[in-house]
């Protein structure tokens, strides 16, 4: 299933960043699907950002380099490597984090070496370091610079968790959805966690607010749905399944007053970060101007693109809103081009779950519902 191949990537387990708090432009009609997302270095550095690199997201925990060490005192003094594993040795738990993720990436003159990345959060996990945990068990479960062992990353990641770490937490919660069968104590586990989590997690706050909306687990309750997945739609957040449930709700009304305005504007910004499913939705949406005026244009552009990248019946809807609409060249040439010039621009946290869980987590819930009880007659 694609997503255990996503959960068995080293990026699902490790500890994400903290995400900058930057803001969707709302695009005018016109421009709505031109969107464009800066390309940025994705190598590993000796710099305290955070970047996305061969294990995706990682906190580098990384507090300095041979930078802070003078130029004309390094041929006389240690460098930041050699001082580092010294601190180590002696317990120096801010060393072993620096060491374990220089050696993990091979920076800041260390060369890439798992076993000494184990080594150095092994370290750190035996004091208790709950970031080094989650990731050691990351290293565990995927068998990197140690022999895989599930049994081991799951201790570690349930110790971590316990310890307060929300993401050891919601790696917990999806591999426990991950089972591939119905699981009535499985799943109660994964929604306790993401309960546990979902204060510091905008990923456990959409995931327990689909859970309300579903009645997974928890009760069916739509105003807690809406209220957690509407945080987690927000642009501090921006996550694009949680807009377009968003609108979903804003379009039946619930859990919140209808508001066909709201809904257009929460598949929009769903659309621009090039989830598909809103893409549909808003294509059809803007075909047939019952919520909103009517656009040829948009649902032509829209249907394209989806086309382009081999969603079902995409081509077949685009080619027959043309017959059926009868639409002239003037109107299929703007549509074309507004599709021609579309790129997707994930945030940050959007690019995170696809990397690291899947381009549909909702699913992870979805596949765990218990299948309807006949009706007795």
């Amino acid at each position: 299933m694609k997503k255990i191949l996503f959960t068995l990537m080293l990026g699902v387990l490790l500890y994400r960043p903290s995400y900058a708090d930057e803001e969707l432009e709302l695009l005018s009609d016109e421009m709505l699907f031109s969107g464009t997302s800066e390309e940025t270095d994705t190598e590993p550095t000796s710099d305290n950002s955070e970047k996305t690199g061969l294990f995706g997201f990682i906190s580098n925990f990384f507090s300095g380099s041979d930078d802070s060490i003078d130029t004309a005192e390094k041929s006389t003094k240690e460098t930041f490597l050699e001082k580092s594993e010294r601190l180590a040795l002696q317990g120096d738990i801010e060393a072993q984090m620096n060491l374990a993720y220089m050696y993990l990436y091979g920076i800041n003159g260390a060369d890439t070496d798992y076993a000494k990345s184990v080594k150095y959060y092994t370290m750190a996990a035996e004091q208790n370091n709950p970031i080094a945990l989650n990731n050691l068990g990351s290293l565990y479960f995927n068998g990197i610079g140690v022999k895989k062992d599930i049994h081991q990353a799951l201790e570690l990641f349930q110790k971590s968790a316990e310890l307060g770490n929300e993401n050891a937490s919601i790696n917990l919660a999806f591999i426990y959805l991950s089972g591939g069968k119905k699981d009535a104590m499985r799943n109660q586990k994964a929604v306790d966690l993401l309960q546990k989590a979902q204060e510091k997690s905008h990923i456990a706050q959409f995931m327990l607010g689909y859970a309300y909306y579903k009645g997974f687990v928890v009760p069916q309750d739509y105003e807690k749905a809406f209220s957690l997945i509407e945080k987690s739609a927000r642009n501090d957040s921006n996550i694009d399944e949680a807009q377009l449930v968003l609108a979903l709700m804003y379009r039946r009304g619930l859990g919140t007053v209808q508001n066909y305005q709201k809904a257009v504007e929460a598949y929009r910004s769903s659309v621009s970060q090039g989830n598909m499913e809103a893409i549909m939705a808003l294509a059809e949406i803007y075909a047939k101007g019952k919520i909103c005026p009517r656009n040829l244009v948009l649902a032509h552009a829209l249907w394209n693109i989806a086309a382009s990248r081999g969603v079902d019946n995409a081509a077949i809807m685009r080619d027959e809103l043309v017959t059926k609409a009868k639409m002239n060249l003037e109107m299929l040439t703007k549509a074309q081009s507004i599709a021609q010039e579309y790129k997707a621009a994930p945030s940050e946290l959007t690019n995170y779950i696809r990397q690291t869980y899947g381009t549909d987590i909702r699913s992870y819930i979805d596949n765990n519902m218990p299948l309807p009880q006949p009706v007795k007659k």
